[in-house]
């Protein structure tokens, strides 16, 4: 659309430019035939008929020139408009690229936070005083210590980050209320509990975190 705007200018200029050579070709055989019909004594009524119709003339050509002028800068700003909308469009697909390569893993990361819930009960489920006397039950902890580690160091290269609101404010955007609380110790709306975390994708709130808010 770009380079037929401009291909349309470039004709436009030159259509003019040709215009104006006829204008002035025009004058100067009206002159000539004046001059001529003046020494001839073809012309009885008075001397400033030829006068009269080169200035005619003159205005025809100039109202001309004006319009011509006219829709060349109404076509030069449709030129600009049309070069603004191809620029706006693409920055706009940019960033859609750019968003789906992002996010494109948003669905996978939200199962696989299933998995390091999973991993993280299964951590709290083991008794710890028991660790001492059992090695086998010391080497399934450690194992499973040392697997949800790997997978949250996973998320964490790919741009998936845990969110543990503890003692911030309510955020809607990024918690979710299961219940109130009294406590007199923080301000109203604080997150003093949090029953599961919530996780961000590059920024964006993959699934929130869900928590106990404190009231008056």
């Amino acid at each position: 659309m770009t380079s037929r705007a401009g291909l349309s200018m470039l004709v436009f200029g030159r259509s003019l430019s040709q215009f104006r050579a006829v204008v002035s070709a025009r004058q100067s055989r009206t002159l000539r035939q004046a001059t001529t019909a003046l020494g001839n004594g073809r012309l009885y009524s008075t001397e400033k008929q030829p006068e009269e119709a080169a200035a005619a003339e003159q205005n025809a050509a100039t109202q001309e020139v004006e319009r011509l002028t006219k829709e060349l800068a109404e076509s030069k700003d449709k030129y600009m408009r049309a070069l603004a909308d191809g620029e706006n469009m693409r920055t706009r697909l940019n960033k859609q690229i750019s968003d789906a390569k992002i996010f494109a893993i948003q669905s996978f990361c939200k199962d696989l936070l299933e998995v390091a819930d999973t991993l993280g009960h299964a951590i709290k489920a083991v008794p710890k005083d028991k660790l001492g006397d059992n090695t086998d039950l010391k080497s399934l902890y450690e194992g499973l210590t040392m697997t949800r580690a790997s997978l949250l160091q996973v998320f964490k290269r790919n741009g998936l980050e845990a969110v543990d609101p503890i003692n911030q404010k309510f955020d809607p955007n990024l918690h979710e209320a299961l219940f109130q609380k009294e406590d007199k110790t923080v301000e109203a709306n604080t997150v003093v509990e949090v029953t599961k975390l919530g996780y961000k994708l590059h920024e964006r709130c993959v699934r929130p975190a869900l928590v106990g808010v404190s009231k008056c």
